[in-house]
């Protein structure tokens, strides 16, 4: 192993003003003495030598914008309600109402283009929409490259004439038919097809549709066998070419990697280096790595080629917080920027030793010039600078791109590319760049002041410093570790909020799922439960009638406190019984496992949710709540577990007895769930199930309206 102490370049130490945190004395683990002085010089070098430099054209435009108050609004408004809506008419009447907003950062000429362009829209929107979306295109030009192949050679040629690699990436994120998804196959084929291309990005949710990580292993095989012709052309080509695996969010996780590894391992490209992305946004990324350098070393090791992580530290927050919020678990990602920025130096020092980049080399990708810093002066005192490529975006912090090439030998730009009538796939993307790069927790908001503006310069040098000083060995734990297996559901003490659902990008719970599958074929769940209730007769049906109302004055006597407990432990009760609902729902109404989890969650917290509104029919002032006495309940069955459970939880903790009818094709379902409601106290008396025939026959037979759907 080479000295982690060795010789380094000389770099003047960085000075300390007055009242400024002082950067790392001491040694981090793992991390050389002294090295976050060196990078804070270096950054510094860099942030003078760019800003002697003035940015230019489309480039300066984009520094204006994020100065401006009111550039992210109009500039996001603009690309969100002109470019992206179908209809024209639509288009000019949002272009009319943004125009009287026209900031003041636009050149003169295109302020009074939007202005005149605002007032003829309505009349002409035919001629003036699409001008105004070429302007757009023009603005947003640096940034994204046409894909028409003439203009891509053109565009091709001029980024790689002084040296520079790119990495070309097909806009596009998730799509939901498979047409859209072979589109976007067959264009990243034909990019990598061509001789100026050697580099290309993709994600598996671009080129698969109605990904399901229940389905977890037929998704794996059906997105290898889509891949794996892109990967032989490739390992077929005369010269090298390269694949790199992307991701957009944490449910891509587990998927990526496990088609990362079998895609691979095919024997017939053993010897194709490729690449994957890891988010250290993410606490997961140092086990992620940890488990593909354990596979690439055993590759590596049975004579296959290396591969290449891309780090990166996330760029899809905004979509993780909603996928958290919806579905009620906790937030996938950090909680917040430092601790993301340590997880990305944390991985960086784990991944740069010789013994590991000899079967994983690495990708540093990024603007932040302090990180870029720490990464190649580490790469050089680890001695393994040669395994290590930096990365950029295109277009964005030309000038410190220019000079962080010139320092470390190279760089690979990150190369978005699209089809100017489907510019509208490029919009997700363009809104994403431009609230990360206004964000003041993000670097590029002060990329272009940092040599100008000193407290700017503080600002980003005191958050490197603050992400080093939290840097530890330990792997991250995990935040979302929900396991179906394990868990125990226990009663709320009170108040309400939503009931998780099932997490299926874990594996436990894909297993937990699995299990229910495998009972589904078999399953007779409720059936004894439902053959009890059957009733034959009217004067059957009117002795359940009479039962049921003879017991609804005790149940209303418990008072709306003590019927909410009960309700409370019901809710328990079915969550306990979570799989057993998604297992009868699936057998009985073909639900499946990704529908009715959700169902049982509803069901969940409908019992919770009547349990709150039980306990304020106790305090109503000046009033006394008197309960009916009886409800009848007959569901429909398209959703076998959530409607007749809400129905019957509503009435109650009303205080109303209940009698439930399930639909004659959700009998089970039924069953199952007055089951669960037994079990957690609610007096069988109370809550009759019956079945009785919805059919109109001759005799004494039952007749009931025929339930629908």
């Amino acid at each position: 192993m080479a000295n982690i102490d060795s010789a380094q370049p000389t770099i003047p130490s960085e000075p300390t003003t007055p009242g400024e945190q002082r950067p790392l004395s001491a040694t981090k683990p793992g991390i050389p003495a002294g090295l976050a002085d060196e990078a804070v010089a270096l950054a510094r070098s860099w942030a003078r030598q760019a800003g002697s430099t003035p940015s230019t054209g489309s480039a300066a435009l984009l520094a204006q914008v994020l100065e401006d108050e009111s550039g992210l609004a109009f500039t996001i408004g603009f690309v969100d309600r002109v470019v992206r809506p179908e209809d024209l008419r639509v288009a000019a009447h949002d272009l009319a109402l943004l125009a009287t907003k026209a900031p003041a950062f636009l050149p003169w000429y295109l302020r009074a283009g939007v202005r005149i362009g605002g007032r003829l829209a309505p009349i002409l929107p035919g001629l003036v929409v699409p001008v105004a979306r070429r302007v757009l295109r023009g603005m947003v030009g640096h940034l994204i490259v046409d894909s028409r192949p003439a203009a891509l050679g053109k565009s091709i040629a001029a980024l790689k004439r002084d040296g520079t690699r790119l990495n070309l990436n097909l806009l596009g994120e998730a799509v939901l038919g498979d047409a859209e998804a072979d589109h976007r196959l067959t264009g990243t084929r034909s990019l990598l097809e061509r001789d100026d291309v050697d580099y290309v990005s993709i994600k598996v949710s671009s080129i698969v549709s109605q990904l399901s990580m229940w389905a977890f292993d037929e998704t794996v095989e059906r997105v290898v066998s889509k891949l794996t012709p892109l990967y032989e052309i490739a390992a077929a080509s005369a010269t090298p070419k390269f694949i790199n695996l992307d991701m957009e969010e944490y449910r891509d996780l587990d998927l990526t990697l496990a088609v990362f590894t079998r895609v691979l391992d095919q024997p017939q490209l053993t010897s194709l280096e490729a690449g994957i992305v890891l988010q250290t946004y993410l606490p997961d990324a140092l086990g992620a790595i940890q488990r593909v350098n354990a596979w690439a070393a055993a590759r590596v090791a049975g004579g296959g080629a290396p591969v290449k992580v891309r780090v990166v530290k996330g760029a899809n927050l905004a979509m993780e917080h909603v996928d958290s919020a919806v579905h009620g678990w906790p937030l996938a990602t950090y909680d917040s920027k430092v601790e993301s920025d340590t997880n990305y130096k944390r991985l960086l020092s784990w991944a740069m030793t010789p013994e590991r980049t000899s079967a994983v080399r690495l990708g540093v990708a990024g603007h932040n010039l302090f990180d870029i810093a720490f990464a190649h002066l580490l790469s050089e005192r680890r001695g393994v600078a040669d395994r290590v490529e930096f990365e950029m975006l295109l277009g964005m912090a030309e000038g410190q791109a220019e000079l962080v090439k010139e320092a470390v030998g190279g760089l690979l730009l990150y190369t978005p590319v699209v089809h100017p009538r489907e510019f509208d796939v490029a919009i997700s993307y363009l809104i994403r760049r431009l609230e990360e790069n206004a964000s003041h927790d993000n670097f590029m908001s002060a990329v272009f002041e940092l040599a100008s503006d000193e407290e700017l310069f503080l600002r980003e040098k005191r958050r490197f410093v603050d992400a080093l000083e939290a840097v530890t060995p330990e792997t991250p734990a995990a935040h979302r570790v929900q396991s179906r297996l394990a868990e125990q559901p226990v009663p709320r003490a009170g108040g309400f909020e939503n009931t998780p659902d099932t997490d299926p990008a874990l594996a436990t719970n894909r297993e937990w799922g699995r299990r229910i599958l495998r009972a589904v074929p078999s399953s007779t769940l409720g059936s004894a439960t439902i053959e009890a209730a059957a009733i034959t007769e009217v004067d059957g049906l009117e002795a359940v009638v009479a039962g049921a109302v003879a017991a609804a004055p005790a149940w209303a006597d418990l008072g709306g406190a003590g019927r909410a407990v009960i309700l409370r432990r019901a809710a328990a009760e079915l969550a306990s019984r979570r799989a057993q609902l998604i297992e009868v729902a699936a057998s009985e109404t073909g639900k499946t496992l990704a529908e009715g989890d959700v169902e049982v969650s509803e069901a969940i917290d409908f019992a919770n949710y009547y349990a709150t509104l039980a306990e304020e029919l106790d305090v109503v002032d000046g009033a006394t709540f008197v309960p009916s006495t009886l409800t009848v309940i007959a569901p429909p069955w398209n959703f076998p577990l959530a409607i007749p459970l809400g129905s019957t939880a509503a009435a109650l903790a009303a205080g109303s007895s209940v009698v439930l009818k399930p639909a004659g094709q959700a009998k089970r379902c039924g069953a199952v769930l007055a089951e669960a409601l037994w079990a957690a106290g609610v007096p069988r008396e109370v809550l009759r199930l019956v079945d009785v025939d919805e059919e109109t026959s001759a005799g004494g037979s039952c007749r009931t309206r025929r339930s629908t759907g």
